[in-house]
């Protein structure tokens, strides 16, 4: 029997143990942490639940008087709290790990129910493939003992973890790393962000929303700087009109502890305080300490492990998925790579990787959901594309529920009309973008998007009217 031995349990690691499994291989999972990995218990599945919360208070706060909701309340108006509901953060916190702990129990008993074997420590390279054909990998477990496995193939998913700046080194208490936020049992009065990638602007906008009063601090000149311009300049201007405070073009150079506040003292030698300060500056893999490098294994000057697009790394029989890859740091990218390594190890029919056809998501409020070539590919001159926006202000089921601002924009090929990527910027946008995913995984052209029914009222119907004026132009033969 093909023996096969994944060090890392997160999507990339599990998912390829359920292939392998079902496939017929033995497989052991090394894992130290609990199967689901960052994506799980740190990372994925916590904000998104933390970000479940302040979307209800989001929507709560503006829709009462929107959409004509009055709340009963018998305190006299001048004396009313400007807000009408609040949250409790020790108890959203604790529904967080809780909700953690059962997604992770949930995969290891999907995971060993398959047939893998989940063997508790810390996995590493035992050095070059052996004469046989075979390698080796130690397993420290908590106590330091160790365990040799012998594998015919092996899988790194080891993820990473939280990048750290020397001088604003996370306490737990008052300036924290992601990892770290879900401990927190009272909600932060004034909240510092620094980053505003994905994870800055996403915990910065649950935040704002759970009730603190945000500062988010972007080293670029626009929030989200890696997404779409249109939508990162929705979100930068609903953020603004909420009340956080955006500070851009401006790099954080140190936090410290000034007795129960944070001082954050940045590049232009401005200090801001609050009374706590997230860094989310972005993630190093976990590689270090694996014997890669002398097993043969590739690394980028970022650490990241050189893979190929079947998940292959530079040594024969080493395989590797997820955020240790520097690929997509998205767990539906990881748990593809992971499958992918297996069905290629195993001998089962493989497609290598496409990350043209990889769709994202960003859980602000509204979300941001793309798929696909962007306009920076097309602004640049990578792809020729014709282009349509259409703002969601005028959907007849937008308006019903009070929403004002997003977008849904489309690319196709002026010449086919195939569709090859596209943007929604709205509430459940994670949603809305699976239809245009299709699309662009099987080449439908706006034609037949424009010509699928959709329900009336929806927000779906945005994405056939963008088709329909796509499809429109490109008979008329228009840019």
């Amino acid at each position: 029997m093909t023996r096969i031995v994944i060090i890392g349990g997160g999507p990339g690691g599990y998912e390829a143990a359920l292939v392998g499994a079902q496939l017929g291989a033995e497989v052991t999972v090394v894992d130290c942490d609990g199967l689901g990995g960052a994506s799980v218990l740190t990372d994925c599945v916590p904000s998104k639940t933390l970000i479940a919360t302040a979307e209800v208070m989001t929507t709560f706060d503006s829709s009462y008087e929107e959409l004509g909701i009055v709340v009963a309340d018998d305190t006299p108006h001048i004396e009313q709290a400007a807000r009408v509901v609040g949250v409790d953060l020790g108890k959203v916190n604790r529904r967080v790990k809780r909700l953690a702990l059962a997604q992770s129990h949930d995969i290891t008993a999907s995971v060993t129910r398959a047939g893998a074997r989940v063997v508790r420590g810390r996995g590493k390279l035992g050095g070059p493939q052996g004469i046989d054909g075979t390698r080796d990998v130690i397993v420290t477990a908590a106590d330091g003992t160790e365990t040799i496995l012998t594998a015919d193939a092996v899988l790194i998913a080891t993820g990473g973890h939280p990048r750290e700046i020397p001088d604003a080194m996370p306490d737990g208490e008052r300036i924290l790393n992601w990892t770290q936020v879900y401990d927190l049992d009272e909600l932060p009065e004034e909240l510092i962000v620094v980053g505003s990638g994905v994870t800055g602007a996403e915990f910065a906008g649950a935040y704002q929303a759970l009730g603190s009063r945000v500062t988010l601090v972007s080293s670029r000149d626009r929030v989200l700087p890696g997404e779409d311009p249109d939508a990162a300049a929705v979100l930068e201007d609903v953020f603004r009109r909420r009340g956080m405070n955006v500070i851009g073009r401006s790099r954080a150079e140190s936090a410290k502890r000034v007795g129960d506040r944070v001082e954050v003292t940045l590049s232009d030698g401005r200090v801001i305080t609050g009374t706590h300060c997230l860094m989310a500056v972005g993630a190093i893999p976990n590689t270090k300490n694996m014997n890669l490098e002398e097993s043969g294994v590739r690394l980028k000057d970022s650490g990241h492990i050189w893979t190929d697009k079947v998940s292959r790394t530079s040594a024969p029989g080493v395989y590797a998925a997820g955020d240790v890859t520097g690929i997509f740091a998205l767990a539906s990218v990881a748990a593809m790579q992971g499958r992918i390594a297996m069905y290629h190890f195993l001998g089962d029919a493989v497609a290598p990787l496409n990350l043209k056809t990889v769709s994202s998501n960003v859980f602000t409020d509204p979300e941001i959901a793309t798929v696909g070539y962007t306009q920076a590919d097309v602004d640049s001159g990578k792809i020729d594309a014709r282009v349509v926006k259409l703002p969601l202000l005028r959907n007849p089921r937008a308006k019903m529920q009070g929403i004002r601002d997003g977008f849904v924009k489309l690319f196709c090929r002026p010449g086919t009309g195939i569709v090859v990527g596209g943007v929604v910027v709205s509430p459940r946008a994670s949603e809305l973008i699976h239809p245009i995913s299709i699309a662009v995984d099987n080449n439908l052209t706006v034609e037949q998007i424009a010509n699928a029914f959709t329900v009336y009222p929806s927000l779906s119907g945005s994405i056939a009217e963008v088709a329909r004026q796509l499809h429109t132009r490109k008979a008329a033969g228009e840019a």
